[in-house]
């Protein structure tokens, strides 16, 4: 028997101690306590691993400074430039082989073959292509980024029940009508689980694309921080990696909600 998830009003009734939010806040404020102890006792060193409250202070430099807050627009720039060109490709060559044999036979079996190459060993190779700006960047996040969301919308697809595709033909639906009303809603949820997958590989592939000499952006920061050994600002600046990432998702899982609504509580 499937268990529903509590009401709003059921949330409100639970004191602050048992909350979800408050439980899975505990385990990272006990990191962060034993790491400031840690560092002030001298357990950790201050070169090595600087404490908490000095990476706070790194990162309140830096925003004092103008540099975290272009840095941050730079390299949102990219990242989303490289999201929307990868999602983009993923759901046009998702739908094209999960609807059709023949797409499948003409697009799987080459992306399969890419899948397999390590992103990060593509890095000579889209320099000498497209030299060192901003293209080898962002086409190396929209890479990161294809390949989930490709294989989520394209699973999505070809897991829809039979009896919707027979439904479609039944009332002689297009190609178009077809997608919006009946293939794209019943594969969102599988394809919505690419995209967050997508997002977090979109950031982890803009920490290794800003190291093509990159002259603005948090990778620039970073950067410049570790040739003056300023561990603070690389620690604060990786922090800043995993907030973004951390936001995106949530930004995901809300959409996710409010898209899925019609999908039984328990599933969500």
């Amino acid at each position: 028997m499937l268990l529903a998830k509590p009401t709003e009003t059921d949330a409100r009734r639970t004191p602050l101690y048992r909350r979800a939010g408050f439980l899975r806040a505990i385990s990272p404020l006990v990191l962060l306590l034993v790491w400031q102890i840690g560092s002030t006792s001298g357990w950790i060193p201050a070169k090595k691993l600087p404490a908490p409250s000095a990476v706070l202070d790194a990162g309140l430099e830096t925003y004092r400074s103008g540099q975290l807050t272009d840095a941050l627009l730079v390299s949102g720039q990219r990242a989303l430039y490289g999201f929307v060109l990868g999602a983009v490709l993923a759901l046009a060559l998702g739908v094209l082989a999960g609807l059709s044999r023949i797409g499948e036979y003409a697009v799987d079996p080459p992306l399969q073959m890419i899948r397999t190459i390590p992103l990060f060993g593509l890095i000579p190779l889209f320099i000498i292509w497209f030299g060192i700006g901003e293209e080898p960047k962002i086409y190396l996040i929209a890479l990161g980024v294809f390949f989930p969301l490709y294989l989520n919308t394209y699973s999505g697809i070809r897991q829809l029940d039979p009896k919707l595709l027979e439904l479609s033909e039944a009332l002689h639906l297009g190609l178009a009508e077809r997608l919006r009303l009946l293939i794209l809603p019943g594969a969102l949820p599988q394809i919505l689980v690419g995209a967050r997958q997508s997002l977090g590989i979109a950031w982890l592939s803009l920490i290794v694309a800003e190291q093509i000499n990159a002259s603005a952006g948090l990778g620039f920061v970073v950067n410049n921080a570790r040739e003056f050994l300023r561990t603070d600002i690389v620690v604060f600046g990786l922090v800043i990696y995993s907030l973004l990432g951390l936001l995106t998702d949530s930004i995901v899982r809300v959409l996710e909600r409010r898209a899925l609504r019609w999908r039984p509580a328990a599933l969500r």
